[in-house]
């Protein structure tokens, strides 16, 4: 084993992120990232250093056939406990990239369902009102409704699909992980390439969140206006939040992806204990979606509970990591 991997190693078992092992060297983080990335070599003095904050020896770092964690009084945790260590393999590091990227799509397919679902009752408005059908209005509405839950179901199949799919990673969200040699490397590699198309996604669909409301603004200053143009409105409304929130969410789960591989953002060994409860979190977020939009039919306006679920998500997270570091 290299320099490089024993750094990356030790850093994870000890529950530190690159920033937080360089402010215990006072260097840089792209310090640390260079000699995790075998680009560079620490210096004498800072290899003494990294012993001492490892609590190994500087015969371990820097001699390559010496393969064991040797410690002076700390040992790992045994297999069976909450803090066991899973080795990943480059093979099985591709394989959940794979995976990952697959259930990207279908996630947030999924989600951008659930949010259209509602668009069939606004279009059997519309063809109402323009007595387009030979059926009567309460027909056209039940109709539409049972279109709603079809496609609601087929989001549920994607969710579930998925979560079928992933139990055999859910290690990557709850454990701790030891990377095998060329792991790193190639997802940092892989990373760094989809950093551009990140930020473009995110930007991108940030943005047709916060614009989705135009066209509701605009037909509140028409005079006039009718039921049908209104649900033509917030038909376009839930199109492009819709999709806003498709390219947030699949974006995010991809990057999400490389975080957990490396143990960095919010899969930092402290961080998966803080978000053990996050699926929850979503869980009642959607219930209250569906609960308040059936229960009121007012589909124009339930579509706010989401951008709140996500501003009161980073409130719930923090307040988890509080209680998490807490204990």
């Amino acid at each position: 084993m290299i320099l490089a991997d024993k750094i990356i190693e030790n850093r994870k078992r000890n529950g530190w992120s690159q920033e937080e092992l360089a402010d215990k060297l006072n260097v840089s983080r792209q310090s640390v990232s260079k000699w995790e990335g075998a680009q560079a070599v620490p210096d004498m003095k800072k290899i003494v250093q990294l012993a001492e904050l490892f609590n190994v020896s500087t015969d371990y770092l820097l001699r390559d056939d010496i393969e064991a964690y040797e410690s002076f009084g700390e040992t790992l945790v045994e297999s069976g406990t909450e803090d066991t260590v899973r080795s990943v393999s480059l093979e099985e590091a591709n394989r959940f990239l794979e995976f990952n990227e697959r259930a990207s799509r279908l996630i947030s397919t999924g989600v951008m369902l659930c949010i259209l679902s509602p668009i069939s009752i606004f279009v059997a408005k519309i063809m109402s009102d323009m007595h387009v059908l030979p059926f009567s209005e309460d027909t056209t509405i039940a109709c539409s409704i049972a279109v709603l839950l079809l496609v609601v179901a087929a989001a549920v199949w994607l969710f579930l699909t998925i979560g079928i799919g992933g139990k055999k990673y859910e290690y990557l969200e709850n454990s701790r992980i030891e990377t095998q040699y060329g792991v790193s490397g190639m997802v940092k590699e892989r990373r760094d390439s989809y950093e551009g198309t990140y930020s473009s996604m995110l930007i991108l669909g940030i943005l047709l969140c916060i614009l989705c409301a135009i066209p509701i603004f605009l037909m509140a200053m028409i005079e006039g206006n009718s039921d049908s143009m209104m649900s033509a409105a917030v038909s376009l409304l839930l199109v492009l939040l819709a999709i806003g929130v498709k390219l947030i969410v699949m974006t995010c789960i991809r990057k999400e992806g490389f975080d957990k591989l490396l143990e960095e953002g919010d899969y930092t060994r402290t961080e998966k204990k803080a978000g053990k409860y996050d699926g929850i979190y979503w869980a009642i977020v959607t219930a209250i979606y569906l609960g308040w939009s059936f229960f009121t039919l007012k589909w124009h306006m339930t579509w706010i509970v989401w951008p709140v679920g996500g501003v009161l998500f980073v409130v719930y997270h923090e307040i988890m990591k509080a209680v998490t570091n807490r204990k």
